[in-house]
């Protein structure tokens, strides 16, 4: 949404600015990392200049370690905005991909571009093409999580972030 949007800008914004701050961990509420827009959303004009593209490279190009705490799912945008992420811990029942591919859109957040740099054309092309749902265990051999837990994916995400 774009309330989602803006407050990951305006928190990123200010963390960067803040020197007290040293990490920045990205999570999401009631269990769920993001699955992403809402399609119905997307014939709407937007009202405000917000688009995920430049919050994703927002992200990206923060001077500070960013950590993604995945729980549940992290589809759609909501993977785009994990890649941007310099770190993603991911709970062992998380599942991610790109399911917009299924109804023919192309992930709009330069998630084509970041997925095959991070885990290499082949598996990037058979997740980017299909639209498949990969669970946690698999994205950590391909190396699209740096870590999974069992536990709670915040705490987990902290201790990384404290460690980077």
């Amino acid at each position: 949404s774009l309330a989602v949007l803006q407050a990951l800008e305006d928190g990123l914004k200010k963390a960067d600015a803040d020197p007290s701050v040293k990490a920045v961990m990205i999570c999401g509420e009631n269990g769920k990392f993001s699955a992403g827009a809402d399609i119905r959303g997307f014939s709407s004009p937007t009202t405000r200049g917000v688009a995920l593209a430049p919050i994703v490279s927002l992200i990206e190009s923060s001077e500070k370690p960013v950590v993604a705490a995945i729980e549940g799912v992290a589809l759609g945008g909501g993977l785009e905005v994990a890649l941007g992420c310099h770190y993603r811990i991911a709970h062992v029942k998380a599942r991610m991909g790109f399911p917009e591919v299924a109804i023919g859109l192309l992930p709009g957040a330069e998630g084509t571009q970041r997925l095959p740099r991070l885990i290499g054309v082949p598996a990037a092309l058979d997740m980017i093409t299909t639209g498949k749902h990969i669970p946690a265990t698999e994205a950590l051999k391909l190396g699209l999580v740096d870590e999974i837990v069992e536990e709670n994916t915040i705490e987990a995400a902290i201790r990384l972030a404290n460690k980077v």
